[in-house]
């Protein structure tokens, strides 16, 4: 049973009641992340989620890991490029206390001056660690290479010289612009009377103030470049990405279809021809990360630093394949069932209920409905999936990331 609600300051509820559950998942989504900052603010998105569990003004940092311990509870938030959410689970017996802690370190965090300096060290090291992690090193070079230095292209992380340089100043002003009611929702899905979520959504986000702050829209000029980056691994990453589809585009679902049969899973062409085939990669998939703004298909192969060229010469000959051949009825069967299959066994978490309703809530201002997602992809015709072959593999924008032991780009 989904129920929803709309606060007067303009806040957002949304819940999915899973009776059967023993326990609820209980999200707080901001529409906001990397893509919103500015080159001074670049990092901050995700400095602030961190600094949200270093003190409120009524508990210290190991209060708050205490007392969701003292329930059973667990908590943790994450920063995306359009999104921060911060989120608890808990039994249900014990919803309302996990939701208590959930919503006072989101609206009462006080980030104390000598916490604020010690994160700044944890986070510096969060970024050594992704310099020392070359796939993820290799998909941020490949957003840059794709988006540029800014928007979508943005690490998350930031710049280690931002990070040491935020002040609370800035926090307060960043949040007091994306942290807005407006620009929230909450989402809670498991088993949790309406009533209580309700009572409890009211009891801490009904005094705030209504204030506008509406997400703005984000500026995107795609790159089309080829960029590398040496380091003295054993491997070499690559990737490279295409334009694809908007988020909500008419041929989302077909283009998802497509992937799927494309590099989506162990029997994808990928997969099958890179790794099982030709012995090339241990790991080669694609994905398709879509927005508001714009969208990219991209395609991530960890191979041998000896045979890379020949690697992404396997891979070209996999999209050549799919746009000279297409695909067949088989593939196309295979690839919606798969598909249709992550929805149905998305609506056996709690966490993943949470998210889906969430974003969607705060993406389109809609609710999530699970029988039209299943229908939509099964609307999807052959022909559909042609048109987003078609659409895909724009090789005049085709970005290029390659790290390991290189000297020049793709």
């Amino acid at each position: 049973m989904i129920h929803y609600k709309k606060f007067d300051n303009g806040i957002r509820l949304i819940v999915n009641k899973m009776s059967s559950l023993m326990s609820v998942t209980m999200g707080i989504l901001v529409h906001t992340g990397a893509c919103a900052e500015n080159d001074e603010q670049d990092g901050i998105s995700h400095f602030i989620e961190h600094m949200a569990f270093k003190g409120t003004k009524k508990r210290t940092s190991y209060q708050i890991s205490d007392e969701m311990d003292r329930i059973g509870a667990q908590m943790n938030a994450f920063t995306g490029k359009d999104l921060t959410c911060y989120y608890a689970k808990s039994t249900t017996g014990h919803a309302a206390e996990a939701f208590d802690i959930l919503a006072d370190l989101f609206l009462e965090s006080t980030f104390p001056e000598d916490e604020m300096e010690k994160e700044k060290g944890v986070i510096v090291e969060e970024i050594n660690m992704n310099e020392d992690t070359p796939d993820d090193l290799c998909l941020d070079l490949l957003a840059r290479a794709f988006y540029g230095e800014r928007g979508y292209g943005r690490n998350i992380l930031g710049p280690a010289k931002n990070v040491c340089s935020f002040t609370k100043k800035a926090v307060d002003e960043y949040m007091s612009e994306h942290y807005v009611p407006e620009n929230v929702v909450i989402s809670m899905a498991g088993n949790i009377d309406e009533k209580l979520a309700e009572e409890l959504a009211e009891k801490y986000f009904g005094k705030l103030e209504k204030k506008c702050g509406k997400r703005k829209s984000v500026q995107v000029e795609l790159q089309g470049k080829s960029l590398f980056k040496n380091k003295k691994i054993e491997q070499v990453h690559v990737g490279i990405a295409f334009p694809s589809v908007k988020r909500y585009d008419g041929l989302y679902d077909a283009t998802q279809v497509m992937n799927t049969i494309f590099g989506g899973g162990v029997s994808s062409r990928l997969f099958q021809t890179v790794r099982e085939d030709l012995g090339l990669a241990y790991t080669v998939y694609s994905y398709v990360s879509t927005y508001a703004e714009a969208g990219a298909l991209s395609i991530y192969a960890g191979v041998n630093s000896s045979k890379y060229m020949q690697s992404v010469d396997a891979i070209y000959e996999c999209i050549k394949s799919l746009k000279k051949d297409k695909v067949s009825e088989e593939e196309f069967l295979r690839g919606k069932e798969q598909l249709v299959s992550s929805s149905i066994f998305a609506q056996e978490s709690t966490s993943s209920q949470m998210l889906l309703f969430g974003k969607e809530m705060l993406y389109s201002g809609k609710v999530y409905d699970f029988e039209k997602r299943v229908g939509e992809i099964n609307a999807v015709t052959l022909n559909d999936v042609f048109d987003a072959i078609n659409f895909n593999f724009d090789e005049s924008k085709r970005a290029c990331a390659i790290v390991g032991a290189v000297d020049k780009p793709l």
